[in-house]
């Protein structure tokens, strides 16, 4: 099953977003974040649920507490930066697709499940990885939300490296 139909709005408006010409502000670029984060952070308590394997519910309690903290730093910088978070395409785009995303992972079960869940991170987590370089960090004004970006990016890549590293071994 390939989850970029499953999950076309989130992923093609990050992709759009960093492809478009007009920068996204920081108010914007923090609705990003929070609501990037808390699509995963939902998806990882469905897969505690509903997964059949201990490495994917690891995995997704893994995603809850890292995704969390991002979530809660993000949130602090923000209030002490007294800047609101602007809903904008993306971050709606990413709420829906996240809301998309949860319903077809639950009517899943078992081994099923977690492939799709996997294989959902996996995608997920490049997707953002590719905004985080493409279009957030270079876009942000505020050095403080620039450094956050900076400082959770390799956190990202390990999320990507530890959901490969489960692909593969679901395929085993």
């Amino acid at each position: 099953m390939n989850w970029l139909h499953m999950f076309p709005a989130a992923v093609l408006s990050l992709v759009a977003f960093s492809a478009s010409a007009q920068a996204p502000s920081d108010a914007q670029i923090a609705a990003i974040v929070v609501t990037a984060n808390q699509v995963d952070i939902d998806a990882g308590k469905l897969a505690l649920t509903k997964s059949a394997a201990k490495d994917v519910k690891d995995f997704a309690q893994l995603m809850i507490t890292d995704h969390s903290g991002v979530n809660k730093a993000a949130t602090e910088l923000v209030t002490r930066l007294k800047v609101k978070p602007e809903e904008n395409p993306t971050s709606i785009a990413l709420k829906k697709g996240g809301e998309e995303t949860l319903e077809r992972l639950k009517r899943l079960k078992g081994a099923q499940f977690d492939k799709a869940y996997v294989d959902n991170e996996v995608t997920y987590h490049q997707t953002v990885l590719d905004a985080i370089d493409k279009t957030l960090i270079p876009s942000a004004k505020n050095e403080e939300l620039k450094s956050l970006l900076v400082k959770v990016r390799p956190a990202f890549v390990a999320h990507l490296e530890h959901a490969k590293h489960l692909q593969s071994s679901l395929k085993k």
